[in-house]
């Protein structure tokens, strides 16, 4: 796609419909939001122009590519700005594998923000569309962590027109044909997956609930988590009703999310002609790291019903289940065989789950997703557990001429693996699919923490760890699991976080790295860090919020890094675990050594002998 004056001379063009701006390098690969949206657009007759990462202080930068015709698609970016420059405990990072070369301070902080104000007034007449993840998530009033305080609406904040939520295929269709059509931005009220400001609730077309106002929810914790449960509980496309949230003297209203993407749609977005890389002209610059997991990556499905709530994914993509066909993805898997570089390995057949190939049940299809998890914390009697499909196709991936190996690097879902009858895929999956170690997630060892995370029981983790170490055997693989765990979550004290600790040291593993609990926008964890209450129940949930006691509670996952042997020997202490001081296998640290007083070495053992005053040597050996 075009990214300057010169490529669309070369393509001969005088005009073009849409300015796509973004906060990432220009990647045209199907895991990157901007390629799939502008491919989309390009298969459907429009052109479009990549403005990728201007100068946001010049406003001159946002006009190098002429003014398009329709209007303008911000996005920040496949992740949201303030965490691709911002680690848990606020401190800058150090590089941005978004950007060419990897460099940091590319893009602004609260990039779609920036970006919508800059465009409006580089074209003030134009209409301004928001969308991608920074938007999705940020659609309502929202707390915020790095400014610790509750923003308004992404569409308020940045000034855009509308704002797209969720994969936006179908949504991008049918907003550029109305705008090609001649219908006014502001007129744009009936299209699935977006969020629109009004004066009032009169011209809206579905059937709506209300949620606590800004200023409600700013002032009244309460009153956040009353509207953070609505606003998850309406997000199906069967069931939900549009959702209006008041800012001052204007209402924003979110119609109901898009319908899930068909099988055959699915085929049509990840079949067009991407050419599977970044732009040349980053070439001298560095590259962009961002493409190296993914280049030889597959995906092959959308959308999780595991419903973790300190993951986005049920707010952006939804719950219900789409698939590609298998020979959609055998001829992308074809495809990937001829490129120069291909070295016989597809890193991944995966998506937000690497194992779910079907809806959770058949109710769905017609009365929507149920407000109960399927999963957690034990799955539901009408849940559909399969894995026979999702082998099928690997088992064909496998087959390839060219191909050594088809890994999955995507998460499995291990309680779902844990729920089949059959366990021919958990013995494929050690034999042929994992690269040396697998990837999963249990995030904590104490049921009571897990509840709040809603993640299965403990023992369900126990016993996929124990058979994926008898299957291990059994093949001869000699494979680890790299098992991911959350500190300072929600409902996590910190004789939890020894506990996990404690069974870390049990299977003696340690982990390398630890993600502290971040609180971003739009899930029900952060929700619950913000309120202190558990938006399902409204019940009261302990938070760790302290930079000290997370400290402690990120160290006791680490425990035998010296570095962090003093928050650990505070943290037991405070606990009342000094139990596990000591130097037993079961104690995470070993006492402090008390310095006695320095005994005198007997004369033999002296290596020099120094005379008193008035002697003539200074001493002998």
């Amino acid at each position: 796609m075009p990214v300057c004056k010169a490529d669309m001379e070369e393509r001969g063009w005088e005009w073009y419909d849409f300015l796509y701006i973004t906060g990432d390098a220009y990647v045209d690969h199907p895991s990157f939001g901007v390629a799939v949206i502008s491919r989309v657009l390009e298969s459907a007759g429009y052109r479009v122009a990549i403005l990728s990462q201007p100068d946001w202080k010049d406003v001159n930068a946002f006009r190098a590519l002429g003014k398009p015709r329709l209007g303008i698609l911000v996005t920040g970016g496949n992740i949201d700005s303030m965490v691709a420059h911002y680690t848990v405990a606020k401190h800058r990072r150090k590089r941005d594998d978004y950007t060419p070369g990897g460099v940091m301070g590319k893009r602004p902080d609260r990039a779609m923000t920036t970006y919508c104000k800059m465009a409006r007034r580089a074209y003030p007449d134009l209409p301004i569309a928001a969308g991608g993840l920074e938007a999705s998530l940020r659609r309502f009033a929202h707390y915020d962590y790095w400014d610790d305080t509750v923003r308004r609406s992404e569409l308020i904040e940045s000034g855009a027109d509308i704002l797209m939520f969720g994969m936006g295929e179908d949504t991008i269709i049918q907003l550029a044909d109305a705008l090609g059509s001649g219908i006014a931005i502001s007129d744009i009220k009936n299209i699935r997956g977006t969020v629109y400001k009004s004066e009032t609730l009169d011209d809206c077309i579905y059937p709506f609930v209300t949620v606590p106002s800004f200023d409600e929810v700013s002032r009244d914790k309460r009153k956040y988590a009353m509207a953070a449960k609505i606003q998850r509980d309406e997000q199906d496309a069967v069931r939900g009703r549009a959702v209006a949230q008041k800012h001052g003297d204007v209402y924003i209203v979110q119609t109901p999310p898009q319908y899930p993407i068909s099988t055959e749609r699915f085929d049509e977005v990840y079949e067009l002609p991407y050419m599977r890389n970044y732009h040349p002209s980053y070439e001298r610059l560095g590259g962009v790291k961002a493409i190296e997991e993914v280049k030889f990556s597959i995906i092959h499905n959308r959308g999780c019903f595991g419903g973790c709530n300190f993951c986005s994914l049920a707010f952006h993509q939804g719950r219900m289940i789409s698939t590609r066909s298998h020979d959609s993805v055998v001829d992308e898997a074809k495809k990937l065989t001829e490129m120069p570089d291909f070295k016989g390995y597809i890193h991944d057949v995966g998506g937000p789950t690497a194992n779910f190939r079907s809806t959770s049940c058949e109710a769905q299809k017609e009365r929507g997703m149920c407000k109960k998890n399927c999963l957690s914390p034990t799955p539901c009697k009408n849940l559909y557990v399969d894995h026979t499909d999702y082998l099928s196709l690997l088992r064909k991936l496998r087959s390839l001429p060219k191909v050594k190996r088809v890994f999955i690097r995507s998460g499995v879902r291990f309680d779902y693996v844990m729920a089949d009858k059959s366990d021919e895929f958990f013995r494929e999956l050690v034999q042929y699919h994992v690269s040396g170690q697998l990837k999963v997630a249990p995030e904590h060892a104490c049921d009571s923490v897990l509840k709040y995370m809603n993640k299965p029981r403990f023992d369900v983790y126990r016993r996929f760890y124990k058979k994926f170490f008898e299957l291990d055997a059994q093949y001869n693989k000699n494979q680890f699991l790299v098992p991911y765990f959350i500190s300072s979550h929600p409902g996590c004290t910190l004789r939890d976080a020894i506990k996990l600790a404690e069974y870390l040291n049990s299977i003696g593993h340690m982990p390398e790295q630890v993600q502290d609990f971040y609180p971003t926008p739009g899930t029900i964890a952060t929700c619950m860090y913000y309120t202190g209450l558990d938006p399902n129940t409204m019940e009261s949930v302990y938070v760790p919020r302290d930079a000290h006691e997370k400290a402690m509670q990120r160290a006791l996952l680490q425990w035998r890094r010296p570095e962090c042997r003093a928050l650990v020997a505070e943290a037991l202490k405070r606990a009342g675990r000094e139990d596990l001081i000591g130097s037993a296998k079961r104690c995470l640290i070993r006492p402090d050594k008390v310095p006695g007083p320095r005994k005198k070495a007997p004369d033999a053992a002296r290596p020099f002998e120094r005379k008193s005053k008035g002697g003539k040597g200074r001493g002998r050996r």
